[in-house]
C-alpha cells in the first residue's frame, strides 16, 4: 500500500475513492460493501484500490483517517494556544460532523459495537489526540490561563462529551425543538458551549 508521504494524498482518483467509501461506509454495513461498489461510485477501476489502500480494510482505515486528522492536527496549531479557542475547535468540529452526519454514528459502531474494522487504528488516532491535547493543556497551565490542578483526561472527557453529543442526537433534537440544527444554530451552540468550557477552566471561576 502506498503511504501519505508518497504524494498522492491529492490525486483525484483518491479522492473519488474515499468519497464513495465514506458514502457507501456511511449507508451500509461494512461486510455489505464491496470493493466494486466503491469503484463504481467513484468512477475508477478497483485495481486503484489496491494500488492506493491495499484492500477494502485499507481503504475503510483511510476514510477514517482523512476526516479525524484534520481535526487532531489542530491540537498542534495555533487555534488552542488560548482557552478561548475551544469555541472555534468546537465550531469546527461541528461543521466537519455536519457535512458527513453519520460519520460520529460509525465511529460510535466500530468503538463500542465493535462492527466492522479498523478499532485499533480509531484507538491509535484517539490516542494521539489525548497525547496532544494533554501537551496543548500544559501549555495552558504553564501560561496561567487555566487551572493547574485540573485532571486532563477530565477535561478531554467533558470537551468530547460537548463535542459528539450534539452530532451523535442530532435527529433527535431536531425533533424536540421543531427546528434545523442548520449552521446559524451550530454555530451559536459552538460559542456557548465555547464560552461555558472556557469559563470552567479559569483560574478565577474555581
Amino acid at each position: 500500500m502506498i503511504s501519505p508521504s508518497d504524494d498522492i494524498t491529492s490525486d483525484p482518483v483518491r479522492e473519488r475513492l474515499l468519497n464513495a467509501a465514506l458514502d457507501s461506509f456511511l449507508s451500509d454495513d461494512y461486510h455489505k460493501v464491496t470493493t466494486r461498489l466503491i469503484a463504481e461510485k467513484a468512477n475508477a477501476n478497483v485495481s486503484m484500490i489496491r494500488y492506493y489502500f491495499g484492500n477494502k480494510e485499507g481503504l475503510y482505515e483511510a476514510m477514517i483517517s482523512n476526516t479525524l486528522t484534520p481535526l487532531l492536527n489542530v491540537l498542534d496549531s495555533h487555534m488552542l494556544d488560548s482557552a478561548e479557542g475551544f469555541k472555534d475547535f468546537l465550531q469546527l468540529y461541528y461543521q466537519t460532523m455536519s457535512e458527513k452526519p453519520e460519520f460520529p454514528k460509525l465511529i460510535l459502531k466500530v468503538l463500542a459495537l465493535n462492527q466492522g474494522p479498523g478499532r485499533r487504528f480509531i484507538q491509535q488516532l484517539l490516542e494521539r489526540g489525548r497525547t496532544r491535547s494533554i501537551r496543548k493543556m500544559e501549555d495552558l497551565k504553564s501560561a496561567g490561563q487555566v487551572i493547574s490542578s485540573l485532571d486532563s483526561d477530565i477535561v478531554r472527557m467533558a470537551f468530547v462529551s460537548l463535542a459528539m453529543m450534539p452530532m451523535l442526537l442530532k435527529e433527535v433534537f431536531e425533533v424536540q425543538m421543531g427546528r434545523s440544527m442548520d449552521s446559524e444554530f451550530l454555530e451559536k451552540l459552538a460559542a456557548f458551549n465555547g464560552h461555558l468550557f472556557s469559563a470552567g477552566l479559569a483560574p478565577n471561576k474555581w
